[in-house]
């Protein structure tokens, strides 16, 4: 018989394999079998291989200790991953696994020896050791890094597919154990839309491995009753196998199901996360073998393994006799039930376990776990009456066994709910944490709010799910809140010192008591801090089991309850998650001007502009540069149009409009006339340079303001939170999907104008340049603004979306008399860069102010206050370091990109923000930032080009066409 069937238990036990279908794979270099359903860890524990890795530190021999993916001891490498929990890792057929951080063989790891050498290795020993003498950090930096790491990257992995997508609900319910279940399943019957999201496979939690009764059958009953009902529910929608990563504002949760990221919102939130089994704290409590209660229950239960043939259960609470009842009748030896207490809470207990006639041990602890040769398994327990906390006899009795199976209580899991803003507080009586202070919206149920006895759980659940649904409804005063009396589930100091230590507090970071008791010593008195000097917690188990012994030993040893000292701060993610997750495809939305489809059918290639589609030029890929010159040359000749319906449009009403303008932008806007636009340079307090755009004044009391494409949201966001703090009679609106717009450039542009616009006056001197006047086209309501991005007589006109092709096409017919084109965005950027005009974020960066880049004569001397005006005047009395310069080179050269690093000998001084080849000018032009030294008008200065070549502008002074800007106020 192989080992695989030898240890395995017979049916009912192993729901989750099926044992039709062997499976082989590789681990270690060794072939194992296992069946479908398992995990990488059931399947080697089955075929009796436990070590799956070594510690981080000391290269302790590590297997697993929660079979739930709550600890690191099962951190495995696969062909493609590192760092996979072998727990939480179905077997594939012909799947190769290796363990993690060892040197030599997983089992007889070269580097163990370090584990004799722990005295010399204190907490925080780090800090302390390595940075003198004077460089001798440069000797150990090669070493640590060498040793530092778990897995090993895969540099030739090909990438995968990764997506994000929303989902919205009444009710988010995490969690479904008994209490989730329940929850959701009240919740629907009362007609709430619901999402229960479960990180397993099967929905129940710990009614599939748990025991609740003596008899053992309320666990089975309630489980097919509730799950059931819950799938056949069509309010609720179940994600199974899916992490809820993180909680935010206003309910919004990340929630990852395989290679999907969902963006999830809900009306009310409640956590049924259940709670983390804690283990007991004492000499080797690390050792292969060693593992919690929960996690015996799981193998048996789960994966039908047998985790031993001599089994000693170590207890805090009654849940370790339900242990050994399900041990007994599985036919596993129970060689000692040792009992910290004093007896069961529940008289039966005792009594159903001395039927099994198992050992019962009360007041005592296991004192240290003995060991095989090479650490390699558990031989034994020495067991010790306990004394006084934290103390044991100095005699004891050794009970031969090859597993133990500990449970000191259980901690919330409060992770989520801590990221809410929620406060953990001791209960000195139960010795466990309860939860308060949550926001609005959010609610906890089951064990994650100290509730265990499972009648209670259903009844609480029902009575949160009632709360959550009073709260939609707007009964927000109808909030009942039940209390139960139940046994304490924690023993309240399950830590026990030994003088030759190796009680490890933290398994991820192989911390013994003494480290955290040297921290505190070290005068870190602060939990927070004493995370920061031992780094306890801060393995990838994130002090899931370490949380709480710490906080006993930092309150204990700094004269303090554990309601003073705490948990260290949760924060997301709850689990560790790719780097694909939050990389992989996003969700911008895709949006479309009124005119798509006119640019589609007159053959335009499309670009990206902020959330917008655009066309980037008209005509074949093959002949863009050819397309792009063609169009610069008809707006500069004869005239053409570009659709700039993508331009944030912002509609500001009110008496207080001209105030709040002349607060946010740099020109003055009081006194700017009716009929009139202005630029608007916008900067944020530090006076770096945010946005620009145009603002026209409609009449005494209305502006219309444009901001850039990809900044409108950003500036709207910024007009309110500071109106919200001035609070300004001012109504403002984003109206930029409201209005379609086109800009009509070129010498023949007031031409076309003519033939359309009837009711507008439109010479140059009943309405000149920077003017704005409203009329209709052909009966369409439209305002039109001579400005001059491109520098050339232009009008932009806005109208309502709607007319957007009429518009359009009219428009069209009435230029084919003179010769109009549509010209696309890189041929306007051409035109504009000819004509000196800045593209904000393109030739701005995070650091520029209006000086750097040459808009000084925007910023109002004269005004006592505009956001970002006092940092514009600091930095305007520093020396300048750097400035933005026009250049040109000789088309000849190579033509420098984007980017492109400007330098003053072996020093970087700059960067290209712009550059392209001119047709109007017959010579590459550009701007860049140079250093202050290099930007003189004739000097020239160095660019690093593609394959480290280099080329010399010269800088220029700007615009580069039409300096006196004739053309386009003609």
């Amino acid at each position: 018989m192989s080992e695989t069937l030898k240890n395995r238990l017979p049916l009912p036990y192993g729901t989750c394999i099926d044992r039709t279908k062997p499976i082989s794979f590789d681990f270690d270099q060794q072939r194992f079998q296992g069946f479908a359903g398992d995990t990488i860890a059931s399947a080697l524990i089955a075929n009796q291989r436990w070590i799956m890795s070594r510690s981080f530190k000391y290269h302790r021999p590590r297997a697993p200790l929660t079979m739930a993916g709550q600890d690191a001891n099962t951190l495995i490498q696969l062909p493609h991953e590192a760092n996979v929990l072998a727990d939480m890792q179905e077997i594939q057929s012909n799947l190769s696994v290796m363990g993690q951080n060892y040197s030599g063989s997983l089992l007889k790891d070269s580097d163990a020896f370090l584990g004799k050498f722990s005295k010399f290795m204190p907490v925080g020993f780090y800090y302390r050791s390595f940075y003198k003498p004077k460089g001798v950090w440069k000797l150990w930096e090669p070493m640590i890094r060498k040793k530092a790491g778990l897995g090993i990257l895969d540099l030739n992995f090909e990438p995968e597919y990764y997506d994000k997508a929303y989902l919205f609900t009444d009710i988010a319910v995490i969690g479904a154990g008994p209490a989730g279940l329940q929850v959701a399943l009240t919740a629907a019957e009362a007609g709430m839309k619901v999402l229960l999201i479960e990180q397993d496979k099967m929905l129940g939690g710990s009614l599939h491995y748990a025991r609740f009764d003596v008899e053992g059958k309320t666990a089975q009953a309630l489980s097919r009753k509730l799950v059931a009902q819950v799938q056949a529910h069509q309010n609720i929608t179940v994600m199974n196998q899916a992490i809820c990563n993180a909680w935010f504002t206003d309910h919004y949760l990340p929630v990852i199901q395989g290679k999907r990221m969902y963006k999830v919102r809900a009306k009310q939130c409640i956590a049924a996360t259940g709670s983390f089994d804690q283990p007991v704290v004492f000499r080797n409590n690390d050792l292969p073998g060693v593992l919690l209660t929960s996690a015996v229950q799981r193998l048996i239960k789960l994966y039908a393994v047998q985790p031993g043939q001599k089994i000693v259960l170590l207890t805090g609470n009654d849940d370790g006799y339900f242990a050994a009842l399900d041990l007994a009748e599985a036919g596993i030896h129970v060689a000692a039930l040792v009992d910290m207490r004093s007896g069961a809470a529940d008289p039966a207990l005792q009594i159903a376990v001395k039927q099994h006639k198992i050992p019962v041990h009360l007041q005592s602890t296991v004192y240290e776990a003995l060991h095989s040769k090479g650490m390699q398994r558990v031989i034994g327990a020495d067991i010790r009456s306990i004394t006084a906390e934290g103390k044991v006899s100095t005699q004891g009795t050794t009970i031969d066994c090859d597993t133990i199976a500990m449970s000191s209580g259980y901690m919330p899991v409060y992770q989520l709910l801590c990221q809410a803003g929620a406060k953990l507080n001791y209960n000195d009586k139960k010795s466990q944490f309860t939860i308060s202070g949550l926001p609005t919206g959010l609610q906890v149920t089951g064990s994650a709010a100290g509730i265990h006895d499972i009648e209670n759980v259903i009844q609480d659940a029902e009575q949160t799910a009632k709360n959550a649904i009073n709260m939609i409804l707007g009964n927000s005063d109808n909030q009942q809140k039940l209390h139960f009396n139940e046994a304490a589930v924690n023993f309240p100091w399950p830590i026990f010192e030994h003088p030759k230590g190796k009680e490890f507090v933290d398994f991820d970071e192989d911390l013994q008591i003494r480290d955290i008791i040297n921290a505190t010593k070290s005068g870190y008195r602060d939990v927070q801090l004493v995370k920061r000097f031992s780094t306890v917690g801060m393995g990838p188990s994130q002090g899931r089991h370490s949380a709480l012994p710490t906080a006993r030993l930092v309150a204990k040893y700094t004269d303090r309850t554990v309601s003073e000292t705490g948990v260290t701060t949760a924060r997301p993610p709850f689990t560790a998650e790719k780097l694909a997750h939050i990389a992989g495809r996003g969700f911008d939305p895709y949006r479309q001007t009124p005119m798509h489809q006119r640019h589609i059918q007159a053959g335009a290639q499309m670009m990206p502009a902020g959330n917008w589609q655009r066309p980037a030029y008209y005509g074949q890929v093959s002949e863009r540069l050819q397309s792009i010159e063609n169009e610069v040359r008809n707006v500069r000749q004869n005239v053409g149009m570009i659709d700039v319906s993508t331009l944030g449009g912002l509609d500001i009403r009110g008496p207080d409009s001209a105030e709040l303008l002349n607060r946010l932008y740099t020109f003055g806007f009081v006194k700017l006339p009716v009929g009139k636009t202005r630029y608007a340079v916008m900067t944020a307090e530090d006076g770096v340079v945010i946005d620009d755009g145009v603002a026209g004044r409609l009449s005494e009391n209305h502006f219309y303001v444009t901001a850039t494409t990809s900044g409108v949201d950003r500036i709207y966001q910024q007009m309110l939170k500071w109106n919200a703090q001035w609070r300004l009679n001012v109504d403002i609106a984003n109206v930029t999907t409201a209005y379609a717009a086109v800009n009509i450039a070129g010498p023949n542009s007031r031409k076309v104008m003519q033939k359309v616009c009837k009711d507008v006056d439109l010479s140059n001197e009943a309405f000149p340049y920077l003017g704005l006047r409203e009329g209709t086209i052909e009966g369409i309501p439209v305002r039109l603004l001579r400005v001059g991005f491109v520098g050339e007589l232009g009008y932009e006109i806005h109208f309502p979306a709607r007319y957007g092709q009429f518009m359009w096409d009219l428009l069209m017919q009435a230029g084919a008399e003179f010769a109009m084109k549509p010209f696309g965005v890189e041929s306007q950027r051409l035109l504009r860069l000819e004509k000196g005009h800045i593209i904000i974020s393109q030739d701005t960066d995070g650091m520029s102010h209006p000086k750097e880049v040459d808009l000084g004569w925007a910023v109002a001397k004269s005004k006592p206050w505009f956001v970002g005006k006092r940092s514009i005047s600091i930095l305007e009395q520093q020396p300048m370091k750097r400035k933005l310069v026009s250049f040109v080179l000789d088309k000849s050269q190579e033509k420098p990109l984007e980017g492109h690093i400007v330098l003053n000998g072996e020093r970087i001084t700059g960067n290209i923000t712009s550059c392209e080849y001119s047709p109007t000018l017959d010579q590459i032009i550009g701007m860049a930032y140079v250093g202050i030294e290099q930007s003189d008008v004739g000097q020239q200065f160095e660019i690093r080009v593609e394959k480290g070549a280099s080329v010399h502008g010269t800088v220029v002074k700007g615009p580069f066409y039409d300096p006196q800007s004739a053309r386009q106020e003609i």
